[in-house]
């Protein structure tokens, strides 16, 4: 299950603008090769940072909390894909576009962890973190060295 459908992408843009930048064989009918390409792409796109920290794709039954989140980062940038085919992208999109990737790149990151009330889990692509436990040292490694 991905982040937003066709139908969403279409409600952002609108219909209008949904036909004159997906309609490629001229029909008067958005093609949905052509949104599907946007649209799974920019998921794709999503997922490649997501998945730096997490375990991707983010399961929306397990984290419902992130729907939204998700699904207006992925407009985003689904919109300003199909905005491409047909230059120039409006200034807004591009900002929308260029503030997603940012913020993408802070989760990847670390510096900001996905809003999310139950724990997200761990991407496997960072192989195993190690912890330690126990009591602390007696000697740190100057010590050892002065002696």
């Amino acid at each position: 299950m991905g982040y937003i459908t066709n139908a969403d992408i279409e409600e952002r843009v609108g219909s209008v603008a949904f036909v004159q930048l997906a309609d490629d064989d001229g029909n008067g009918v958005a093609d949905v090769g052509v949104v599907d390409e946007a649209r799974l792409g920019a998921e794709g796109e999503v997922n490649s940072y997501l998945g730096r920290r997490y375990a991707v794709p983010i399961s929306l039954t397990t984290h419902p909390d992130l729907a939204d989140v998700l699904a207006s980062n992925t407009l985003d940038l689904a919109e300003y894909r199909l905005r491409l085919r047909r230059p120039p992208v409006p200034e807004d999109a591009l900002r929308r576009r260029d503030q997603t990737i940012e913020w993408l790149t802070r989760v990847a990151e670390g510096r900001i962890e996905l809003p999310s009330s139950v724990g997200v889990a761990a991407s496997i692509a960072r192989g195993t973190i190690a912890a330690t436990t126990g009591e602390k040292r007696l000697l740190t490694r100057d010590e050892l060295n002065d002696h």
